[in-house]
């Protein structure tokens, strides 16, 4: 990703195993904070969510969120990037869970599919990254 400084790269990779840590904003303008799966796509960085839970709804109406990826490694080792929701789609959702349960457990398959709670694709593009440790 062009707007990462290169000695934080590593965090985005998938040997790296690295947790995101998601802040949204509730309706009432206080945050709620989960941790997610994460993989990147040229610019952006790409989460994964089952449709109607609490960050699902605060993205769709309030997308400015906030990011942590801290370093398995090194917990003070960290990025910290603010940015804005800029897509969200089902297409290839199913997939893309899939693809973040191989990066995370080493299967090919994500345990919980349900067809009851169809999977959303965030598309999320940061636009202020700051690198500490």
């Amino acid at each position: 990703m062009k707007n990462i400084p290169e000695s934080y790269q590593d965090l985005l990779l998938n040997e790296k195993k690295a947790i995101v840590y998601l802040a949204t904003l509730m309706q009432d303008g206080s945050p709620q904070v989960t941790p997610v799966w994460f993989n990147v796509e040229g610019d952006y960085i790409l989460i994964n969510s089952a449709s109607g839970r609490v960050k699902d709804k605060n993205m769709r109406t309030r997308p400015q969120v906030a990011l942590v990826i801290a370093d398995p490694a090194n917990p003070y080792r960290y990025l910290q990037i603010r940015g804005q929701v800029v897509e969200f789609t089902t297409e290839g959702a199913e997939e893309h869970i899939d693809t973040l349960n191989l990066k995370y457990h080493g299967t090919p398959q994500y345990p919980a599919h349900n067809p009851a709670q169809p999977r959303i694709i965030y598309k999320i593009l940061p636009t202020k990254v700051q690198g500490m440790g």
